[in-house]
This record gives C-alpha cells, structure tokens and sequence, in this order.
C-alpha cells in the first residue's frame, strides 16, 4: 500500500473536515437558532423537527382545511380557532389551525382543488404586517414571488387555491385592514379563488365581534354550496384532553406553577429573549408622576443589563402580566374549582396539529393566573357555547338568549364591560360545574403581554428602560356597577407598591402574585421582553423635528428629547425640536415637568414646548389647537423637511391632529384643503408623518 505524503494527508483531513462540518450543519456550527421557538411544544411532549411544509402536514394529518393567523394580541389567532372549530363541528371539515410563521410557501401552487386555506389577518400599526405574518406577506406580495412548479405570477400558479379572507383591523388609523386587501388582492392576481366576500372586523368601531358574526353566517353558506358540505348539529368536540393528575403536587418540580418554558422552569433562564421567552428583569425604580391622589401615572425603570436585550430609542417594552388574585378567585369560584385549584392537570390536544396554550403539566390556578386572558371581552359566540352546560334551565335559556340576542348582549355584558367569569355569576350564582376546562382553555385568549413606548433614550441609558404608564380603570354606572380594571398597569401599581414598602400590596383591593411562580420574582423583578418599532429619530440631529403627545403619549418624547439633549451636550448640531403636550391640569398630571425645564438648558433656543391644560379653565383647551395656532411655525419647519410624530389616542387626538395638520398646510400654502390632505398621506407615504397611537 503507498504510503499518504503530507500533502494527501492534508487533503484528506480537509475532506473529513468538510463532510463532518456539512452533516453536522446548525447542530455544532453556523445557523443560530432561538431555543424557545418551539418552547410549549417540547413542554407537551411534541416530536422535534415538524415539518414546515403544509401540504404534507395537511396530508400526514387528514386535513382538508388550514386555517392561517397573522396576530399581534392574540384576537386573529382567536377567530382563527373559532372559524375552525365551527367547521369542524357544524360541517365535518378536518380543520387545523396554523402560524403563519411556522410554514414555507413556495408551495402553494401545488395545494389541492379539493381543499380550503383561511387567511385571518391583522393589519399592525401603519398598515404593516404582524410579527408572525410579515415573512407569509413579504413572500405573497413580492414582486418576484416564484413557486415549486415554476409558474410565473402572470401563468395564475395557484389557479387551485380556494380560500376564504377575514381581517382585523381599526378604522381610525389610516391603512385600515390593509393587510387583508393586499393578501386578497395577490391571491387574487396569482389565480387563487375566493370564497365569499372578505370579512372585516373594525376594533375602533367597537364592532369586531358583531362584524364577524355577520360575516361568517353567509360565508358558511357560501362555502357549503361550493365544496358540497353538509350542515349538521353542532356539538361540543373537545380540543383537547385534560387529565387531573394525583400522581403529581404542585410542588413537583417539573410541573410548571406559572414558568413560561422549560428552562424558566428548571432555573436556567437564558437568552435570546423575545415573545416567546421573557427576561426576568429587576425594576430598578418606580415612581408616581401625577400629584393627585384618585389618579396613578408611574414611571418605572427597567433594568436589561446582562440580559442582551438591546433598545433603540422610540421602541416598546412588552411586559407580561399575572391576573389579579380577585378576579382569578372569582373564576375559580363560579367554575367550582375553587378547593381544586392547586390540583395537577395534563393537557393533551386530541388532535396532532392542536397547540396547548400553555405547558403542562400545571395547575388550574397558574393556568388561570399565568396564561389566559379571564379578564378579557366576551364573545356571543362564547356564551351560546356555554348554555349547554349551564347548572338549570332557566340559566339555559338565559345563556341562549345572550347568545343569540346582539342587542340584549349589548346592553347586559358588552355596554358593562363583564368577563367571563362576572357573566355567569349574573346569570346563576350556583356553581357552573359541569363546564369543561377543556373548553375555557379553546375559548379564552391566551394573556398576552402589554406594550408601551420606551420613555427613554438608548444612547443615555442603553442598559435601563424607562416605562411611562396611566393606571387604568372604566368606572361603568348602573344598578350592577362595574368598575374595570387594568390588567397590566395595576400589576405595575402592586410591584411599584412593594418597591415602596408595602409588604401586602393591594391595588384598588386587587392582590398579584408579584414574587412569581416558585418565588422566581422576588425582590421587584417583572417579565419583559423588547419589540422594535419604525417610530424612529431622523439619523441626522440637526434636522428638526414636531412631537404631538398629550398624556401619556408624550412617553416617547421624553426619550427623544432626551437624547437630543445628550447630542447637543456632546457638541452636535441639533434641529428644532418641537413638542405639543397636553393634559388636564398643570398641577395634577403635568409629566415631567422639572424635566422640560432641563432639557431646554441644553437644547437652548432649539426646543420648544406648547402646553394645552383641558381643565384648567373653563375653556378646555387641546394639543391641536395649540398645533393650530402654531400654523406658520409648524409649516415653516415641514418646508424643511421637518419629521412629523404623533403619539396617544387613535380615535380622536390623532384623527383630529392630522385633519388639522392638513388644514395649516393648505392655509399657508394657499392651496385646497384636498391638497392639504393629500400632502398629508404623502407624508405618511415617505414616513414623514410617523405615528404610535392606540385606540
């Protein structure tokens, strides 16, 4: 045999190390990949490695029917679960529910005619796509979009794609539901068939869930004729199985009490954090900023360090909530559970592609407390589901009655703003002991974490973030009167609370959990993650700039403002800096007012704030009228390119403010009002006009 001289040996080991580096792709070397992705799914116990082609998991699994969400809050993904378990039960579809971003599409010109896909999507702040959807739409509505078959967009590839559109949106931002007429006008474009007219569900009209309703019925109808369906009586099929478990105690240590993921579970938290794993983050400072008493604003520090979670100033925090003990009490309490709640449960899908919300095994109370949204609007279409399992009669009838009567639901849960739990006591107070779990867990949305502007710079505190937020509450009148409570921002209240000294915070007589599952919070640490926006600062500090932020919408202001202050201090050419606030009076809520004092001694003659005081006399006065009386500044600086920024209430601030931006311009510009409006959108179109609003 010849002997191997230096240079086959190198060879040859560059051989080996080549073919050991190829197979071992993403496992040793290269592809980073988030460990969380799948986290509830390795805490159920599912197979590793699911495939993200969706004709073969439709087909390994016996569907005939996918539907696809595109959420932010967790609504799509809600409706997208009803509409399939309303066909499954009323029509005998094999129906699965899917995430947009677990699956590839390139093939989707080879789905078969004999198969239905559902879009129900949720167009995200200016018209964007949500997180989960923005790879589906990039791909659907790209100019070079290419499938397996090889077919160009203008050769209709997916001629055998039948599908039906629900959107959800909010008619006081300017892109309304422009996520689903994008989608269903690409569909459209490439040859797929639409079943029934797309629905729209409109949340700033208040009329999502009635807008679905009507929507739904004629496209069942429509969609029976089409496939040949068969409507049958409608009886509850559990989604997924739940098992008590006496074999297990809360205080086993792999059950999970309230933990996000397996590791938060074993005490090995870890990065990357994101809305699948959040950092357990120390409050390093909370603080009220209104002077009254029967009115909460705080703000709050935030402290990443260590964690590598990075913030560019203008983005949110997402904080993740616990309910409050009182309402969890309540929830418990009608159910029956009450004496159960720290009993063990298993929960299974019956299905392969059902996904429980949660991991198990856990407990009813840390289901409750950690996990679903018991505080949240009901559904009609909820409580008709329920009247099955009412404990007498006349609860019965009563329940299907709301159900099925949209006006009397309207004036006796919708109009007092009840939960779940509040709707059943009113009803009956015996106990609702024969409703499944399974069917709260299907029904209920998962608790989602709440967002807020960041009111902090990342260039002065890259490590801190700063958290700007009113305590809410909706005081509803009546015989029954109601008062609802802020989920997120009283649980802020308690930890600020706790912070202060109070060993027993109680919020407006609302208790938290706030040492979290197992103690793992303690000592003032709350969930968080980071969500970045486009609502940015131009790069270049010297070009001016107008903020539009009453209350707490001026939150990302501070941040900007105090960035620009920290740029001028470190010599650089800083623009114009404009802020319009407003609130009710300067001696109750008047946010940090010591520190407007502040950054004008760095900023000089470059900023300028307007204030509008609504209370303060008897003519109340708003942020768009100081706006309005400002019209030659205001122009003159959108005459230099100025950027534009709005921050607060959807409904009416922000309407308001760019109906009257339009106005000044058209008046000093000596042009139409429908030219004002129309350099208005062009604004918006050049991400000129930025807004951060919320209804």
């Amino acid at each position: 045999m010849a002997q191997l001289d230096t240079l086959d040996l190198i060879v040859l080991i560059a051989l080996l190390v080549g073919t050991a580096a190829y197979f071992t792709k993403g496992t040793y070397w290269g592809i980073p990949k988030d460990p969380y992705a799948a986290s509830f799914a390795n805490a159920n116990g599912a197979k590793a490695g699911k495939t993200r082609n969706i004709l073969e998991k439709m087909e390994e699994s016996g569907k005939n029917a996918v539907v696809f969400y595109g959420s932010q809050t967790g609504t799509a993904e809600d409706y997208a679960s009803r509409i399939a378990k309303e066909g499954s039960s009323r029509f005998g579809l094999k129906t699965m529910v899917a995430d947009l971003e677990d699956y590839d599409y390139e093939n989707l010109d080879a789905f078969p005619q004999d198969k239905l896909a559902v879009f129900v999507l949720a167009t995200y702040g200016e018209g964007e796509p949500t997180d989960n959807a923005v790879d589906f739409y990039e791909f659907i509505t790209g100019d070079d979009v290419s499938f397996s078959g090889d077919g160009a967009a203008e050769d209709r590839p997916l001629a055998n794609l039948k599908y039906i559109a629900f959107g959800l949106g909010n008619n006081t931002y300017e892109h309304y539901q422009a996520l689903v007429r994008r989608v269903d006008a690409a569909l459209t474009k490439l040859g797929a068939e639409r079943i029934s007219a797309a629905g729209e569900g409109d949340d700033g009209a208040g009329t999502m869930e009635e807008d679905f309703l009507a929507w739904k019925e004629p496209m069942w109808t429509e969609l029976a004729a089409k496939m040949n369906l068969e409507e049958r009586e409608a009886v509850y099929e559990p989604t997924f199985g739940v098992t008590e478990r006496e074999d297990l105690s809360a205080d086993t240590n792999d059950v999970y009490v309230g933990e996000p993921n397996k590791n938060h579970l074993e005490g090995k938290s870890k990065g990357p954090y994101n809305s699948h794993n959040p950092y357990i983050a120390p409050i390093v400072e909370s603080r009220e900023v209104f002077t009254v008493k029967d009115r909460n604003c705080l703000h709050m520090e935030i402290d990443v360090s260590g964690s590598n979670l990075t913030y560019q100033t203008g983005d949110h925090i997402a904080v993740w909530p616990t309910n409050a003990g009182k309402e969890v009490d309540r929830f418990l309490n009608i159910l029956d559970l009450a004496d159960r709640r720290h009993m063990v449960i298993s929960v299974k899908g019956l299905d392969s592609t059902a996904r429980v919300p949660f991991p198990t095994p856990t407990t009813y109370d840390a289901a409750i407390r950690y996990h679903m949204e018991i505080c949240g609007p009901v559904s009609r279409q909820f409580v008709s589901a329920l009247a099955a399992f009412a404990p007498d009669a006349a609860s019965k009838d009563e329940m299907a009655r709301l159900g099925e009567d949209k006006d009397y639901f309207k004036e006796k849960v919708s109009n007092q703003y009840l939960n779940i739990a509040q709707v059943l006591e009113r009803v009956s107070e015996a106990k609702w002991a024969n409703i499944p779990f399974s069917i709260l867990i299907e029904s209920i949305q998962k608790l989602q974490p709440r967002y807020y502007s960041i009111s902090s710079s990342s260039l002065v505190q890259k490590s801190k973030i700063s958290i700007t937020a009113v305590v809410e509450e909706i005081r509803v009148p009546g015989s029954k009167p109601n008062i609802v409570k802020g989920v997120t921002t009283n649980y802020l209240l308690a930890l600020k609370q706790k912070q202060h000294g109070d060993a027993d915070p109680d919020p407006h007589g609302l208790t938290y959990a706030i040492t979290g599952p197992r103690n793992k919070y303690d000592g003032c640490h709350v969930p968080v993650h980071v969500r970045h926006s486009n609502f940015k600062l131009p790069s270049d500090p010297s070009k001016p700039i107008i903020m539009v932020g009453p209350g707490s919408g001026v939150a990302p202001f501070r941040g900007f403002i105090q960035e620009r202050a920290a740029q001028a201090k470190a010599g650089d050419k800083v623009g114009k800096t404009i802020l319009f606030y407003g609130c009710r009076k300067p001696s109750e809520d008047f946010l940090y007012q010591d520190e407007w004092e502040m950054y004008k001694q760095a900023l000089g003659e470059s900023f300028e704030l307007f204030t509008a005081f609504s209370r303060e006399t008897d003519t109340k006065v708003y942020v768009q009228q100081r706006l309005s009386e400002q019209a030659a500044l205001v122009d003159e600086l959108l005459q230099k390119k100025a950027n534009f920024y709005v921050c607060g209430d959807a409904s009416n601030m922000a309407r308001e403010v760019s109906i009257v931006l339009g106005q000044i311009i058209a008046s000093r510009r000596g042009v139409s009002p429908e030219k004002g409006e129309e350099i208005v959108k062009s604004m918006r179109s050049s991400n000129q006009y930025q807004e951060d609003v919320w209804s």
